[in-house]
């Protein structure tokens, strides 16, 4: 694991669609509103839409609006690809490829005028970016503490304890700052929704931080996420 030179959070989740960017730009509006200057990055997208000779990723548009519009959009997601598919799969209907190193070096861009930068992955830990890497392996060469956002649902808790497993067992394990579960629909006919917050407190090794319910704009529990993201990119 790489020693990050400034904090950083590295967002991912127990599964794709559940509430990642989402959860992200919460972190990155509140940062922003504590006068931190917040660097966003999603190395990959893929499922990008159209704008006349444009592709724009909505993910990386939504973190840059929640960050205070930093530095310039390109930067925010510099490899962009429109078929809803795995980024390496989406840059092959193309006739393309995702560059690994790029995936790397586009995160010094951040580095240089930001305080604290946050990082989204594409789907969870084990989701191939390219023929080489994983998410895993962009977490593990960053450095940056893992915030894992889970959906909360049936299932949630077998999801999450999976991604935790594999974040203490890739390489030489990933530091996991802690898990926010998300509620990404209105209230449905799903009666573990109540329990699986107490039940993922309870087997959980690293903290719940707190919980969104939908559409609200912050979790109901206040977060430094600062002072979270320095102490653990310190250790």
């Amino acid at each position: 694991m790489s020693c990050p030179s400034i904090p950083g959070l590295f967002i991912t989740g127990n599964d794709t669609g559940v509430g990642k960017t989402y959860v992200a730009a919460i972190i990155a509006r509140w940062l922003a509103a504590a006068g931190h200057r917040v660097g966003v990055y999603k190395p990959v997208a893929s499922g990008c839409r159209r704008e006349g000779a444009a592709l724009i990723s909505d993910d990386a548009l939504m973190l840059w609006e929640a960050a205070g519009r930093p530095g310039d959009l390109h930067h925010v997601c510099p490899q962009r690809f429109a078929a809803p598919l795995a980024p390496h799969l989406a840059a092959r209907v193309e006739g393309r490829e995702v560059d690994s190193q790029p995936l790397r070096d586009g995160l010094d861009y951040w580095r240089e005028r930001s305080d604290i930068v946050l990082v989204e992955g594409a789907g969870g830990l084990m989701s191939p970016l390219s023929d080489a890497d994983y998410v895993a392996d962009l977490a593990a060469d960053f450095g940056f503490p893992l915030i894992v956002v889970a959906r909360n649902q049936l299932g949630v808790i077998n999801q999450t304890l999976q991604t935790l497993i594999t974040a203490a067992t890739f390489r030489d394990g990933l530091e996991v700052a802690g898990v926010v579960l998300n509620n990404t629909a209105p209230a449905v006919d799903d009666p573990s929704i109540s329990s699986n917050r107490r039940e993922l407190e309870m087997r959980c090794v690293p903290p719940v931080l707190g919980e969104v319910a939908h559409a609200a704009p912050d979790l109901d529990r206040h977060v430094d996420w600062y002072q979270l993201a320095a102490v653990r990119s310190s250790q």
